[in-house]
């Protein structure tokens, strides 16, 4: 597995905060903040902590009384020292517990930050992947990071673990009457053409044209930056990759939101035109091993 330089596609701003600084001020938050605490309870909160969070809503594209449940697993970022073997098996259990018809994983599978300190092979996160139930299916996307990093590994790891991932593609799902098409995104800067410059896979109008009746729709996303273009006719829109801001300290903005749209996007249940987005949290991290205010969590929706 080829691993790159991860805070390539920062901004300049972002990428002041280098390995040797992050290294100098105790993985950048000592320095950041002036204290030592901040950085020990980031890495124990990425490392032990881990939350259900939940919503109930009925979004206008979805049918009066139709009720789906759903769990939503997003940046796993397989590696120690926060979401090593043990701690990917126990987020696989928690998602199984909470007994929804439909669950979703939306990519970047493995970490790809300096600060590794126990590898994850791809065949072992996907193997517990492979360990998630739910009546409807199992299904999954991609990241930035697993295009940047090994997107073949990914996609050969996926496919032995028999979790389908969806690239630019819809399938019908649900029985007769209840049915509802879930739609799967290709990733929208799959390829780093420079510096902030990025070429994406996905294909939006051509993903909606796959869906031939008028059932509802749900789309999975990895990056929340495309919801400025999903149309009404796409009931909910699922994303991840901002891990909330994965740190953020009283009083102050997220610091990674990793988003163009950053503060508009970072995280949560967003409306905006009666169009509905929730973006994940997230499991794991980027650029280091820690998260402070933005806890590990897996989502879980009711809808209608």
């Amino acid at each position: 597995m080829a691993i790159g330089n991860p805070t390539a596609f920062l901004t300049p701003e972002q990428r002041a905060l280098t390995r040797r600084s992050l290294l100098t001020g105790g993985l950048g938050l000592a320095s950041f903040a002036g204290l030592t605490l901040p950085t020990f309870a980031g890495a124990m909160e990425a490392a032990s902590d881990l939350v259900t969070t939940s919503y109930r809503l009925s979004p206008p594209g979805w049918p009066k009384g139709q009720r789906l449940s759903i769990t939503v697993i997003a940046d796993l970022h397989a590696g120690g020292p926060n979401m090593g073997r043990d701690r990917i098996r126990q987020v696989i259990d928690a998602a199984n517990e909470l007994g929804s018809d439909l669950t979703v994983v939306l990519g970047d599978y493995f970490a790809t930050h300096h600060f590794v300190t126990e590898r994850v092979p791809h065949s072992v996160w996907a193997a517990e992947l492979g360990r998630l139930y739910a009546p409807l299916g199992v299904f999954s996307i991609l990241g930035n990071h697993d295009w940047w990093y090994d997107v073949d590994g990914v996609r050969r790891a996926l496919d032995e673990a028999r979790v389908p991932m969806m690239q630019n593609d819809a399938v019908l799902l649900g029985p007769r009457g209840r049915r509802f098409w879930l739609a799967g995104l290709g990733d929208q800067i799959a390829h780093r053409l420079g510096r902030n410059k990025y070429k994406g896979v996905d294909n939006l109008p051509g993903t909606l044209a796959r869906i031939r009746t008028d059932d509802p729709v749900i789309l999975l996303v990895h990056e929340p930056d495309i919801f400025t273009e999903v149309s009404a006719r796409v009931a909910l829109t699922l994303a991840g990759h901002t891990h909330g801001g994965q740190i953020r300290l009283p009083m102050a903005p997220a610091m990674w939101a990793l988003s163009s749209r950053s503060a508009r996007f970072a995280y949560g249940h967003i409306v905006e035109n009666d169009r509905h987005l929730i973006v994940s949290g997230g499991l794991g991290c980027s650029i280091v091993p820690m998260r402070f205010g933005v806890p590990p969590e897996i989502v879980h929706i009711e809808l209608g």
